[in-house]
């Protein structure tokens, strides 16, 4: 994944000297509980005394030594002179001729310009303002929406790609790892030909036996679409539906998510889906176990679809609990934010 301006903001700010109490907030209140999640506690003692040592050997360094290149062009703040932070060569004039003091770099002037990006993106992306409001205020009380955006970034890039009926798949793209679905699985199959991602199948089989230990049966009944199969699927809906109606339920070849590999249409595959057991079930459910509800009840405008209950797309854990608790639980709108945030200012 390529390096994202916040991780190298992140990244700068731990260097600074040990004086900065903003260098401690970062140390401490960001770094220190993700260590504590994912590694060892000798991991923790080790990052933290190397963070520590790194400080203090930047503390004497100057502002040219610090490794401005880690952060992109748009939150970069300009350099300070050597000799300007150097005691020793400021000349002894007094009075009003005096130069003006080198102003003090106490990292206001990157966060000011980080949040400005951030707003930028969220605008880009066609974030209502509402949205957008609150999740500026999650990034000023602190760095869980950041932590969250990077874990939900790690991994697979086709878990977060955005796929709709202006983002196409890459020409004729087909996944390398896909399974067959059945056999002695908690879930039932209408059809016997269903392929998955292995990672997406996997999850799949975890949601339906904890489906099944509540008296609740899943049932795949549509899953991975080949580019040709695409183009079958969506001509049969025209010559039936018309163009119109057909393009409200149907992806044109290349801008399915079913050919992602990591869908999976449940139940009767219509309206009534929402009202059954299964259905009441996915809709509270779901989300924890990496799948979210790719085309929502009065979203169409955004999505390009009607509702389909019975879509669900495997996301990932990280990423599904972002668009939950970021987004109101709209794919789309963290899809569309985190496509936007990967294409602006991210080198």
């Amino acid at each position: 994944m390529s390096q994202t301006p916040l991780l190298g903001y992140f990244f700068d700010v731990s260097l600074r000297p040990l004086s900065s109490s903003i260098t401690l907030y970062y140390i401490v209140y960001m770094y220190f509980p993700i260590f504590l999640q994912k590694t060892s506690l000798l991991l923790v003692v080790s990052s933290m005394t190397i963070s520590i040592f790194l400080c203090a050997c930047f503390k004497t360094g100057s502002a040219a030594t610090r490794p401005q290149a880690l952060l992109p062009a748009a939150v970069q703040r300009p350099e300070v002179p050597a000799a300007a932070l150097n005691d020793e060569s400021k000349p002894e004039i007094t009075g009003a001729g005096a130069p003006k003091p080198a102003p003090v770099d106490t990292g206001i002037t990157v966060e000011i310009a980080f949040n400005e990006t951030l707003s930028r993106v969220l605008e880009n992306a066609g974030i209502p303002e509402e949205m957008s409001r609150r999740i500026l205020a999650k990034v000023s009380d602190g760095p869980s929406f950041i932590m969250d955006l990077l874990a939900a970034m790690e991994g697979d890039p086709y878990l977060r790609i955005l796929v709709d009926k202006r983002h196409p798949l890459p020409d004729r793209y087909a996944p390398d790892d896909l399974v067959k679905l059945g056999g002695k699985a908690s879930y039932q199959v209408n059809r016997a030909d269903l392929l998955l991602r292995r990672a997406a199948a996997e999850s799949l089989e975890e949601m339906a036996a904890a489906a099944r230990a509540e008296g609740v049966t899943l049932v795949a009944s549509s899953a991975y679409r080949s580019y040709d199969y695409q183009v079958e699927v969506y001509a049969r809906n025209v010559r039936q539906m018309g163009q119109a109606a057909a393009d409200r339920e149907s992806a044109r070849p290349g801008y399915s998510q079913h050919q992602t590999g990591l869908v999976v249409d449940f139940g009767s595959i219509d309206d009534s889906f929402a009202e059954t057991r299964a259905g009441r079930w996915m809709a509270a459910n779901a989300a924890g176990f990496g799948w979210s509800l790719s085309f929502p009840n009065g979203y169409e405008a955004l999505t390009g679809y009607r509702w389909e209950s019975w879509h669900y797309r495997y996301v990932g854990k990280e990423l599904s609990f972002f668009i939950d608790t970021y987004f109101d639980g709209i794919q789309q709108y963290a899809l569309q934010f985190i496509r936007e945030w990967e294409r602006t200012g991210i080198e």
